[in-house]
Parts: C-alpha cells; structure tokens; sequence
C-alpha cells in the first residue's frame, strides 16, 4: 500500500515537473484568434491588429529589419529561443504571446475557460515589468513610458471574464 503510494506520488510529481518552460511553444496569433476574435470574447484579436504592436516589424527602416537587437522587440518571434517556435511567424509584430506567454499548453479552450489552469500551463498576466522588457532605453528611438497610458492604448478586455 505504502509503495503503490510513493510510486502514484513519484509519477504525479514527475509529470508535473517535466512541464516546464521549455515545453511551452510559441504558437502565433491566428491560435488566439480562433477564440479571441469573437465578438462574445471583446474581439480582441482585432483590437491587436488595430495597434501599432501588430505592426511594429514594420516600423523598422532599412538594417533595423534585419538587427536582432530591433528584432528581439518588434517581434514575438526575434524574442525567444527558436526551438520553442510551433508557428509563429515574424511578421505577427509584438503578438499575443510576447504579453500573455507562449501559448501551446494554455490556448486550447477547454485549458483556457480555467484561469488557473491557464496560469500553470503558461499563461501571464502581464505587468509593467512585461512591458519594460522592451519599453526601455535600449532603444535608440525610446521616448520614454508610462505603463498607464500605453496601456490603455492596447487594453482588449474579455467581458467573458468577471470582474
């Protein structure tokens, strides 16, 4: 009784375990969007694509678009490690996942209806520090930032959600 117990707790502990950071894939936008984009869920695949995050790979000029050092911030895709790339594309800009986490083990909408099931599988509610990442004087062209204003900016609330 007392072996099956250990052995039930070991192969528990272990699965959890091995889901790690790095089993999380970047998975790109059109994922989100097959629930996001609804009208029910505050359509907020189409907010993104009205922000200047959809279209920040397109605000680099000339070398820019090829400097990892723009890249890595003006998209998803130049910011993680390329063996945790499902299907993301770097013309997506700064999409859902550069915010909200890699989204392979959360997006699946039976994981998503569970915040906390989301939360262990991935998901991130971003904060300032998320922003700052990449609002910083890293970049030559940084203007300052002020976490409130920008994120007003893109805020795309899920009414789905309680308050």
């Amino acid at each position: 009784m007392i072996r099956s117990l250990i052995v039930i707790c070991l192969v528990t502990f272990l699965g959890t375990y091995n889901l790690t950071a790095q089993d999380f894939e970047y998975v790109g936008a059109k994922k989100c969007k097959m629930c996001h984009n609804k009208p029910a869920k505050g359509g907020q695949y189409k907010q993104w694509l009205g922000t200047k995050h959809a279209t920040a790979m397109e605000s680099l000029k000339g070398d820019e678009k090829k400097d990892p050092a723009c890249i890595k911030c003006h998209s998803t895709y130049g910011s993680v490690d390329s063996d945790l790339i499902a299907t993301l594309k770097i013309t997506e800009g700064v999409s859902c996942e550069s915010c909200h986490g890699p989204g392979s083990k959360y997006y699946p909408n039976a994981i998503m209806k569970s915040r906390e099931k989301s939360m262990a599988r991935g998901l991130i509610l971003p904060t300032k520090d998320v922003c700052l990442k990449c609002h910083n004087d890293e970049c030559a062209h940084y203007k300052g930032f002020d976490f409130k204003t920008y994120t007003e900016k893109i805020t795309h609330p899920d009414p789905t959600l309680k308050k």
